[in-house]
């Protein structure tokens, strides 16, 4: 057994369901307080998840789960990027 390596695994906030972290996009409030997305998945900071699925996207912005996790407003330019690296995701596989 050791040689195995344990998989993180994160609940998506639209289908609160678990997923590999790298299969996820990360959303991340820096200690200063800002919201962006995390491409890299290095960024320091609080980290929320979302499955690159629109409809978990859509689920997450409608019930404000992502305002909720970090107790501040999202500013309109994340749910963009979100949205733009949803596309490119879907592009990918």
């Amino acid at each position: 057994m050791a040689g195995t390596k344990k998989i993180p695994i994160r609940m998506c906030l639209g289908c609160a369901q678990g997923f590999p972290k790298k299969e996820l996009l990360r959303v991340v409030c820096s200690p200063q307080g800002e919201i962006s997305l995390d491409t890299q998945g290095k960024k320091p900071g609080r980290g929320a998840y979302i499955c690159p699925n629109e409809a978990c996207l859509a689920k997450a912005k409608k019930q404000k789960r992502l305002e909720k996790t970090f107790s501040q407003a999202i500013p309109d330019e994340v749910y963009t990027r979100l949205e733009e690296e949803l596309k490119k995701h879907v592009q990918c596989e």
